[in-house]
Formats: structure tokens, sequence, C-alpha cells
């Protein structure tokens, strides 16, 4: 899913963003790790943040340190609020052109709608992200197979700037049918609205509204193993009839900092689950290459 941009060489990139404020590249090897995805989400940027303020710096911190790895991860997930506030062009043209050294370092980067999206808007800029034909009128989904696991990307954007999400019906049955077409490997269902089951009930309002009906879907296809989302810019972990949620740090900025902070997540799955791995942009916080060890349900 190329992005609709003039491409632009490691050096022009440097140039357009400021040489000063880049990370310098460093060579990746052509040598993926199957078995390993990285999840970003929540990376808000807007044209007006000045590209040495956090936010934008956050990003292409968590970039430069993918472009580092000695192998390249199968699949980089960014899951919903690309964009500011109200997803405007320019900040589309801005996220493009960050997130650009992943796809010419050949990275396969996948992108859902959030909250603070405006889908049309989305696809005015990054015209290589619509589909030719969607599956699902009006929303932006798709089916990601790894080896171990098949990644379900859904849109929960309802409308910009209403912080709960929904599905509709149509997008539900299309995850049924979809879940059904793909029952040999684990499934995990990456939203970046937080479910209003499990977790922390403070939560729950902002939610995503057809939580019971989609957990109802999951009792009936054991398949399904986890639930990732981001959405409130924290960190956590909990159940929901043996479901695992998990809650990954935002890229951009955090709700709360005594209790969570900024970063991004590594998720290396095998037969029997997944191990995540939190990253920090502060190097000195606790959750700093903390690992956590979900085992699938059975």
């Amino acid at each position: 899913m190329p992005i609709h941009l003039p491409p632009i060489t490691r050096r022009g990139f440097i140039l357009c963003m400021g040489a000063a404020l880049v990370p310098a590249w460093k060579a990746i090897s052509a040598e993926v790790d199957e078995d390993v995805v990285a999840i970003l989400n929540d990376t808000h940027i807007g044209a007006k943040q000045k590209i040495d303020s956090p936010i934008p710096q956050h990003l292409v911190t968590t970039v430069d340190y993918l472009l580092r790895l000695e192998k390249r991860p199968s699949a980089v997930f960014i899951n919903g609020d690309l964009a500011l506030r109200d997803g405007q062009p320019e900040d589309y043209t801005l996220f493009a052109k960050l997130i650009q050294p992943l796809r010419e370092a050949g990275m396969s980067v996948h992108l859902t709608m959030g909250n603070h999206d405006e889908r049309e808007v989305f696809y005015g800029v990054l015209q290589g992200e619509r589909p030719k034909q969607s599956p699902v009128l009006s929303r932006h989904v798709a089916v990601v197979k790894t080896r171990y696991a098949n990644f379900f990307l859904l849109d929960s954007l309802k409308a910009t700037m209403i912080a709960e999400g929904d599905l509709g019906e149509e997008q539900l049955a299309w995850l049924a049918t979809s879940l059904d077409a793909h029952g040999s490997k684990p499934a995990v269902i990456m939203v970046h609205h937080n479910p209003r089951l499990g977790g922390d009930p403070k939560h729950f309002p902002g939610g995503l509204i057809e939580s019971q009906p989609l957990w109802d879907l999951f009792e009936k296809r054991k398949h399904v193993k986890a639930y990732v989302h981001g959405h409130i810019h924290d960190w956590g972990l909990a159940k929901h009839e043996e479901v695992h949620i998990v809650n990954t740090p935002a890229v951009s900025y955090v709700a709360n900092p005594a209790t969570s902070t900024t970063g991004w997540t590594m998720a290396r799955l095998n037969r029997d689950g997944m191990t995540l791995t939190t990253h920090t942009h502060l190097l000195d916080h606790p959750l700093n290459n903390r690992e956590h060890r979900l085992d699938w349900r059975t």
C-alpha cells in the first residue's frame, strides 16, 4: 500500500525535515523476522507542530528504532489517531513524510483509523491506502497474515472528534465471515478504541459501542486470542472471556505521566501466544524493555 507522494531519497527526507533533527540513517538488513511485528498508535501528527517538538520527534525516534533493527519486522501497525486533532490534509502529509523511511526500507506498514482521523481526507493524501474495492463500504479494514497469527484490522471511527467508537453491522458481518475463512491460525483483532469490557471501567464511556456483540462473536470462534487497542494513551493488560485485551502505549503523549509514558510495542509470536516488549522514549522508565508473555486460550 504505497503512499501517494513523490518518492523521496534518504537524503531528501533528511533535507525536508531538517538534517539536525532526524536521526542518522543506518542501512537495514534485507532479512525479515517473520515472527515479529511492531505496534504503534496515537501518533497525533499535526502540520503546525514544530518538527523538533516532542510529538513529531517521538515518531521520528520510533521510526529510527525500527530502521536500526538487525531484521525487519514482518509488519508495522499504526493503530489510529494518525492526525493531531481533526484529520487535516497537512497533518497527513507530514505524517506520510515521517513514516516514508519505513516504506523505503521495505517494511510492510498498515494503518487504522481513530477518532481524530478523517477517513476521506486520509484517502485524499495517502491515496495508495484506498482499496480498489473495499470489503466494507466506507470503512478501512484489512487482514494481515503472519506465520503464527492473522491480524484483523478494524475501523472504529464513528465520526471525527467523537470519542466513542463503533463498527457497524456491515463490518461485524465482514469480520465474522473473515474469521470463519481464516480459522486455521490464531486471530488478533486490532482496533483503535478500547472495549467496554475488561480493563478499567473509567475508560468505558469513550470506548467501543459494540463491545458485547463483538465478544459474542469471539465466543463462537475460539481462534480469536487477543484484542489490541490504543485510544486512551496508557499501557495495560486485561482479559475478558479469556481473550487478552492489550492497551498499547501512545507514541505521541501520555494521559497520566504518573502511571504510563509514551512509546511503542514489539510483539514476537509463536504457536501458543506472543511476547510483548514495551519500548519507551524515556530510556530510564520502568516500562522500557519490559516483556509481557501472553498465552493463548485453548
